[in-house]
């Protein structure tokens, strides 16, 4: 029986992930916000017959005291994890800050990923085959990094923010096997495309438009989790890899420029250090 963490495991992908291991029996535990859909989840877990198998953490990953006091909990409860699986994501139309002053999407789109990625590593590397899946954008070319406003206070877009996010964890890729390059943990880029999902988000009209026409054409969330399924069965052999939609991209664009994801940790490690202790 191997143990999986999915953050954003409440809904959408999240969700599929965690009942696909559940009823390959396999030890499931849900990061998320809603305790009602931790509930429901929970229950899920009790139908399948795997009621001692599934565990739900009621945390805000927007706030970094809060994942990290999660991390905590899993640390106490559990001696190693197989798999990571990131799929926390909101969108905002409006410009939301934190109560640690970070903007909402940088906090748990990229924020939130980074801590649970590299503050488990003790976790993962005391599994046999352990694996990160950061279920985000690669091989979209869009998104810009604004190094001097991260936290976009000058013209915020929300779909800026969210492509700037999918920049950003591409990095968060490439900083990781760069920390730790010695590590068995196998850290996976993965764009699904287009998934029929909740979306879920905070939308002005137009943008809630263009969510819905998506929404119609996007494949179900039974079909977008086969590749997820299949690296978590299956982890790759290289330190870091990335994915579209199950095919292979390469890592020598910029997106995964080595001196922007040096950049990029060394900038988070001194906001988090700033505006957090």
């Amino acid at each position: 029986m191997k143990t999986f963490v999915i953050s954003g495991g409440t809904d959408g992908i999240g969700k599929a992930v965690a009942l696909a291991r559940l009823e390959q029996g396999d030890q499931v535990v849900v990061l998320g916000r809603n305790a009602e859909k931790g509930a429901a989840i929970l229950a899920e877990a009790e139908r399948l017959g795997a009621a001692e198998r599934g565990h739900f953490i009621q945390v805000d990953l927007t706030g970094v005291a809060a994942t990290r006091a999660a991390i905590a909990e899993i640390r106490s409860r559990f001696g190693a994890v197989d798999g990571l699986v990131l799929c926390a994501q909101h969108f905002r139309s409006e410009r939301l800050v934190t109560a640690e002053g970070f903007e909402n999407t940088f906090a748990v789109y990229y924020l939130s990923r980074f801590l649970l990625s590299h503050e488990m590593v003790d976790l993962l590397e005391a599994a046999p085959s352990p694996v990160v899946v950061n279920v985000c954008g690669p091989g979209i070319p869009m998104g810009e990094v604004r190094w001097n406003d991260l936290g976009r206070e000058r013209e915020y877009a929300g779909l800026d923010a969210l492509m700037q996010g999918s920049r950003l964890n591409d990095l968060l890729g490439v900083g990781f096997t760069q920390v730790n390059p010695s590590s068995a943990v196998r850290y996976v880029l993965l764009n699904p495309g287009g998934v029929r999902t909740s979306f879920s988000g905070e939308y002005d009209q137009v943008m809630a438009e263009q969510i819905e026409a998506m929404r119609k054409v996007a494949k179900p969330v039974e079909e977008g989790i086969l590749p997820i399924l299949a690296v978590l069965d299956t982890p790759p052999t290289a330190p870091l890899t990335a994915s579209m939609m199950g095919d292979p991209l390469p890592l020598d664009g910029s997106a995964f420029d080595a001196e922007d994801a040096r950049k990029l940790h060394e900038l988070t490690i001194g906001l988090l250090a700033v505006r957090t202790g």
